[in-house]
């Protein structure tokens, strides 16, 4: 990895909103960010280990189907509603809402892609990272919350406008990162 940020975009095209992570890396590709490199990953989440090798600030996007039960408790976690930045409302999964996990200060939720199409998710790939020691030293998950994973269907409204929120916050966070760097 020559870049010193790497942003990947998880997700299938062809399953709906399942395909958001990827949408969000190719909107943060086209704005060519100097130190930014930006993959796609549609199926292997286990690979991941080997694609964010050496990037020293590391930004996953992905679908997640959250329910209320299972949302996101991690300390310094946060959530921001799609159209309302910075809403802190928990509670209720909704469609576009964002969640912005940081590994580093815990184990994710187990249910971070319940109802994801990958076998072996998100969450699996990166508390293996953190067993083996691969675990890079900054890294931020953006989960956003899907409505559907139908095969055919395009982006629902409501994620297709997080994806765009989505972008923002990612652009912000490299410009802040690459400022410090």
């Amino acid at each position: 990895m020559s870049a010193p940020a790497l942003v990947i975009g998880l997700g299938n095209p062809d399953r709906g909103d399942d395909a958001v992570g990827l949408h969000v890396a190719r909107q943060v590709a086209a704005l060519g960010m100097p130190g930014v490199a930006v993959m796609e990953a549609e199926g292997d989440t286990l690979a991941l280990l080997d694609r964010w090798a050496g990037a020293t600030r590391v930004l996953v996007v992905d679908a997640a189907m959250m329910r209320a039960a299972v949302m996101p408790t991690q300390p310094g976690s946060a959530e921001m509603g799609s159209a309302e930045m910075g809403s802190a409302a928990m509670g209720s999964a909704e469609p576009g809402r964002i969640h912005r996990l940081d590994p580093s200060l815990g184990p994710l939720p187990r249910d971070l892609a319940l109802g994801s199409t990958h076998a072996f998710g998100l969450a699996d790939a990166v508390e293996l990272a953190r067993t083996l020691g691969l675990l890079p030293r900054r890294m931020a998950i953006y989960a956003i919350e899907a409505g559907g994973f139908d095969p055919g269907a395009a982006l629902s409204p409501a994620v297709a406008a997080a994806a765009a929120d989505a972008t923002a916050l990612i652009v912000a966070e490299l410009r802040e990162g690459l400022a410090d760097a």
